[in-house]
């Protein structure tokens, strides 16, 4: 039998009285043993299909979806189970005990996942009301009931909405930098639009973790996020995005309709990137670089300044490369834990150094454009000093070096505009950009 993908802990509390042969120890489920809600379980193991399914089955209503989600193939191995429950039922067993699972549905998924952890068999409430014929000796039962919903914590919420990630949406206020548009109303505009590319971010996150789970659950580090390791429930994720992307439809209609088309793209093309777009070799990478750039461009038309060619060339290279880079980093990591090919990305670990090369020809792009564009008369108008503008060449070519030379030390577990926020060096060099480019106008 497969090993089952979860850990003992050591310091979990033993099973009070069931340390004796013959003694049984029944367990719900679900809210107990199972971190999680195996309908949803069922949906999202593979939602496509799912999908399919339902489409072709000629049978349309709930009694043909149950019976499609009755037959999901689920990955018993990876599901989020509870360590404190499951270890009491390991010491259980191995003292003697007989170990039965209390499942109200789905009675086949809840036999494959008795199978799987190696216990003996399903029973349903109903075969725990007096009466009814059991297994076991009624009378040496001790039961670990569910407990409910638990209580979510902020922090958790912040885990799954990648907070964090809303640093990428500050480049919304680059248009207004670059073009020296500072004033309050042109920031009260571009604060809100940072707020609706927020908002509609994390309900694509959510719904992205959402059809990766079953991929998650097995990748060294995306197994902690919050829905694939069961801390936030699935039914409250699918509650969250329509309020999110609301939230993000009012924020954007108080700017401008063609701020909501631009958002509107951005989304569609983020939906399509989660779906299929993300599987195919290097269309995911210019993908990320056009989700970059149209936070720019949205930045543009949410404070209403003319958008630079110069700023959408440069920064095209310079989200190629990060994506490039990004791409790196995950396929070199899991070189490093000695782990196949990625099956939810068309790439191969023997891919990397084309990866690493094609990063560092973009990098090498944008610095291009960038002193072509210090060379024009572009800069004329908006700098007084537009000769100190060469001095940001040398600092981007050491940023964009030591981010290769991080994800290539496998030290960049981050996405590289994140790790450029977190990483001290990264910190000061964009500071003395910044510095720079105040001196310049």
């Amino acid at each position: 039998m497969e090993q089952p993908a979860w850990q003992h802990d050591s310091g979990a509390p033993a099973p009070s009285a069931i340390a004796a042969a013959g003694r049984t120890l029944v367990i719900d489920l679900e809210g107990a043993l199972l971190r999680s809600e195996l309908l949803m379980e069922a949906l999202f193991s593979a939602p496509g299909r799912m999908l399919a399914r339902f489409g072709a089955g000629g049978r349309p209503g709930m009694a043909a979806l149950t019976d499609i989600l009755a037959r999901a193939e689920i990955d018993y191995a990876h599901l989020p189970y509870d360590s404190d429950v499951l270890n009491q039922a390991l010491a259980a067993r191995a003292q003697g005990a007989k170990i039965y699972l209390v499942a109200g549905r789905f009675a086949d998924h809840a036999a494959g996942i008795a199978a799987h952890l190696g216990f003996d068999g399903v029973v349903t409430p109903a075969d725990l009301a007096a009466g009814h014929t059991l297994p076991f000796d009624r009378g040496a039962i001790e039961r670990i009931e569910s407990r409910g919903h638990s209580h979510v914590s902020w922090k958790t919420w912040a885990k799954a909405l990648r907070v964090y990630q809303y640093a990428k949406n500050t480049l919304v206020f680059v248009p207004a930098l670059t073009a020296h548009q500072m004033n309050l109303p042109t920031l009260g505009y571009a604060l809100l639009a940072f707020m609706a590319f927020s908002a509609c971010a994390s309900g694509a996150y959510l719904m992205n973790d959402l059809l990766d789970l079953s991929a998650d659950r097995q990748h060294p580090t995306k197994r902690h996020r919050p829905l694939a390791a069961g801390d936030l429930p699935i039914s409250a994720a699918l509650a969250a995005i329509p309020a999110l992307w609301l939230f993000a439809l009012v924020a954007s209609l108080c700017i401008s309709p063609l701020f909501l088309g631009v958002l509107g793209a951005y989304l569609v093309t983020t939906i399509a990137y989660s779906l299929a777009l993300k599987r195919k070799m290097l269309v995911d990478v210019v993908t990320l670089s056009g989700l970059y750039s149209l936070r720019i461009i949205a930045g543009a038309v949410g404070v209403g300044v003319v958008l630079s060619e110069w700023l959408l060339i440069f920064s095209l290279f310079v989200f190629t490369s990060l994506a490039l880079i990004k791409r790196f980093s995950e396929l070199s990591m899991r070189e490093s834990a000695g782990l196949a090919d990625p099956s939810n990305r068309d790439y191969r670990i023997t891919d990397l150094h084309v990866i690493a090369a094609m990063a560092a020809a973009s990098a090498m792009n944008a610095a291009t454009v960038f002193s072509l564009y210090v060379s024009s008369s572009a800069v004329t108008p908006l700098y007084s000093r537009p000769w100190m503008l060469w001095l940001l060449n040398p600092l981007l070519l050491y940023w964009f070096g030591r981010a290769l030379m991080m994800a290539h030390r496998r030290e960049m577990p981050d996405d590289p505009i994140i790790y450029a926020f977190r990483d001290g060096p990264s910190r000061i060099t964009v500071a003395a950009m910044i510095c720079i480019m105040l001196a310049a106008i």
